[in-house]
């Protein structure tokens, strides 16, 4: 579905006339199926990853050497 900023009622957090292209560090944000928990929990602020989130940690590693 193409975004429809009528619908959807988002504004974007980016910045104006930045070049996101740009080497740079970046914040990944990713919200599951029913906002279910399936990397781990949040406890005290910190990330507590379980088994997949293990997996998809690692795998995120192997891309940034590969690059």
């Amino acid at each position: 579905m193409k975004y429809n900023s009528d619908l959807h009622h988002r504004h974007s957090i980016r910045l104006q006339n930045y070049d996101y292209a740009n080497t740079g560090a970046y914040f990944v944000t990713m919200c599951c199926q029913n906002r279910v928990n399936y990397f781990g929990e949040i406890e005290n602020e910190k990330m507590i990853l379980n088994e997949y989130g293990d997996i998809a940690h690692n795998e995120w590693k192997k891309l940034l050497k590969s690059m």
